[in-house]
């Protein structure tokens, strides 16, 4: 997919799994499982779907999925599967080696999206992608320093502070554009300052939804993760994000949604639902 001077591709990094009431918060299970079937642990399975925006001298990777850097219980809980699918591979699959990666933008720094930002070298943690700049808002980082007790086993030092120590974390701050077609929005809720991209050109506009809408079905409104933890915030953040979806007729990128990589939007008498979905970027 071309916008502007950036050919897009969704990248699949693997599976893993979460608890089904967490991913659906208030919402009855007899509900979110009509389109989510949770397995004997209760779990749903996910993806970790990254972005990569190419330009003839630049090469764009945006999160890094959960990489490869867990032990056997952290996979086993999660049921990390990496049979079919790593960031790596689906990178060389494009012809492209982490070496060419010239920058990291992170959404946020969860384990799930920046787990693959970094690797074992020489017994230590290093930069993945060692020629590269990598992004975060400054605000979501002092957060991730300094996390409430509620949310501080999503913040995983070893797959954001190497960056740090190695000097190649840059900071953005608050809403900004990139360049001419990358727009950073801001947005609170599931954590504090997740930044989304917004990527257009004067044809068509993608939405990276990150966490803020992380499959399809969590479109809805009241579809918000138990894992936010400012739950009433994202409904908001929701809404106006949703609002400028349907007016401005945005694809959503989902990042989590396995099967469907992307949709378009409608606001009905029930309120916002997808209204096309797709496999692949159109």
């Amino acid at each position: 997919m071309k916008i502007g001077k950036y050919n897009l591709t969704v990248l699949e990094t693997g599976t893993f799994a979460l608890d089904g009431g967490a991913m659906f918060g208030i919402i009855p299970k007899p509900l979110w499982q009509k389109t989510n079937l949770a397995d004997e642990k209760n779990r749903i399975t996910l993806g970790a779907r990254c972005l990569l925006l190419e330009t003839d001298n630049r090469k764009i990777l945006v999160d890094t999925g959960l990489g490869k850097n867990w032990d056997e219980k952290f996979n086993s809980i999660y049921d990390v599967n990496h049979q079919n699918f790593d960031l790596i591979k689906s990178l060389d699959k494009k012809g492209i080696n982490p070496s060419q990666i010239t920058d990291v933008i992170l959404t946020h720094l969860h384990f799930d999206h920046t787990g693959g930002s970094t690797k074992i070298e020489n017994g230590k943690f290093v930069p993945t992608f060692q020629n590269a700049k990598y992004y975060v808002q400054q605000k979501h980082y002092d957060w991730a320093i300094n996390p409430s007790d509620r949310d501080k086993g999503s913040f995983i030092g070893h797959t954001f502070q190497p960056l740090v120590d190695a000097g190649v974390l840059y900071f953005t701050k608050g809403d900004s554009f990139f360049d001419d077609e990358i727009q950073f929005l801001t947005i609170n809720g599931h954590t504090i300052y997740q930044q989304m991209l917004k990527i257009s050109d004067s044809s068509n506009t993608f939405l990276f939804c990150a966490d803020l809408i992380p499959t399809m079905h969590h479109i809805p409104i009241p579809y918000v993760m138990g894992y936010d933890i400012q739950p009433l915030e994202t409904v908001a953040e929701k809404l106006r994000i949703l609002k400028s979806t349907v007016e401005e007729n945005w694809k959503l990128i989902f990042q989590h949604d396995h099967l469907n990589v992307c949709a378009t939007v409608q606001q009905t008498n029930r309120g916002f639902l997808f209204k096309e979905s797709f496999t692949e970027l159109v």
